[in-house]
């Protein structure tokens, strides 16, 4: 018998590359260019590693209560993960389970798929349209359950809450879920619709805007029925999945919310004038809420310039894949880090081969 019959197999998720080298740029991973709040800082220096030996508290309590408070709803209505990835996998896993599809954009985080694949969930794709926008009504067909990301990544466009609760009425009968990962730089998120619609699950992270991709630390927040259901799967998988500094140094980061408000919008400046120097360079993108601009250049060909950008050692997102092959995903990095990009590029572009 061959014993690779029974083996799982599916195609993984491929995480953008992670280089470490001196002097290098790195915008390939949207990560916050800016530490943690000061409190987390001194919080993780001034540590008791003894409490390390100690089982974490399974429940995360102290860090779900502080979200509940920040966000104004109840400590049964927050779900914590070990990033918002552990999540999405919890959510994939507790309410897709029905034989119909489950739908998401064509164009969208490339880790829905392969969830979908793992837990053996039927899936199907809808096109976004020649903007890059979700057709709401491609979502009013029979399935299994949504999920799509707003604002929307690589491409990093913002539906409007009419677009996102037009899909939520005409789908009252399985579980939405609306990944946040990019909303504190400028979007308004679905918390709003949550007394609405009891289907609704919104997933944040605090990888990005609260600067902690290391600590692995992401949430969602949803009905007390729906984070109920989450927490029975979560304890039948795994109890401790949150480590005690994540915890610790979490409550730490949403108690410092001018930090985080002063650090969202910094990056949202550097974003909007970066919008514009790109443009005066010849490319062209979605008009980006994200903390990432998904950019084309109007001669030069993406993957040229990603290898070019590569050899200076600055590090971007490329994919050849469908309807993407010709954009590049640039985090948004420091002021500096931004001024050598455009730098590089007003000095080479004209270079590249064609």
């Amino acid at each position: 018998m061959n014993w690779e019959e029974n083996v799982r197999k599916v195609v993984p998720y491929v995480a953008g590359e992670q280089p470490n080298k001196q002097n290098m740029i790195k915008l390939n991973t949207n990560e916050c260019p800016y530490p943690p709040a000061p409190g987390v800082e001194k919080l993780a220096a001034g540590m008791n590693c003894d409490a390390l030996r100690l089982y974490p508290d399974s429940n995360t309590t102290p860090l779900v209560d502080a979200l509940a408070e920040y966000y104004g709803v109840s400590s049964k209505q927050v779900f914590v993960g070990v990033g918002s990835d552990d999540v999405l996998a919890m959510a994939f896993l507790t309410f897709f389970n029905s034989d119909k599809p489950i739908l998401f954009p064509d164009v969208t985080y490339s880790f829905y798929d392969v969830w979908a694949d793992l837990y053996r969930i039927p899936y199907k794709t809808c096109a976004l349209d020649e903007n890059w926008h979700i057709c709401p009504s491609d979502y009013k067909q029979p399935n299994g359950g949504i999920i799509f990301p707003n604002p929307n990544a690589p491409t990093g466009l913002l539906e409007s809450l009419d677009v996102v609760e037009e899909i939520l009425e005409a789908n009252r009968d399985v579980i939405v879920i609306v990944d946040e990962a990019y909303i504190d730089f400028g979007g308004t998120s679905a918390l709003s619709l949550l007394e609405k619609y009891d289907n609704l699950l919104v997933v944040q992270t605090f990888s990005k805007s609260r600067a902690m991709a290391g600590l692995r630390i992401g949430f969602c927040i949803g009905s007390e029925k729906l984070i109920g259901y989450l927490n029975d799967v979560k304890f039948s998988f795994n109890s401790y999945t949150m480590n005690m500094p994540s915890q610790v140094l979490g409550v730490e980061a949403v108690k410092d919310d001018a930090y985080f408000k002063e650090t969202t919008g910094k990056i949202i400046a550097t974003r909007e004038r970066v919008k514009k120097e790109l443009k005066e360079l010849g490319f062209s993108f979605p008009d980006s809420m994200a903390n990432f601009v998904f950019a084309s250049h109007e001669n030069v060909p993406a993957e040229k310039i990603f290898k070019a950008l590569r050899e200076a050692d600055i590090y971007v997102r490329y994919w050849n894949k469908p309807r993407i092959n010709n954009s590049l995903r640039i985090t948004i990095g420091t002021d500096e880090e931004m001024d050598r990009l455009i730098a590089f590029l007003k000095q080479e572009l004209g270079k590249i081969e064609v």
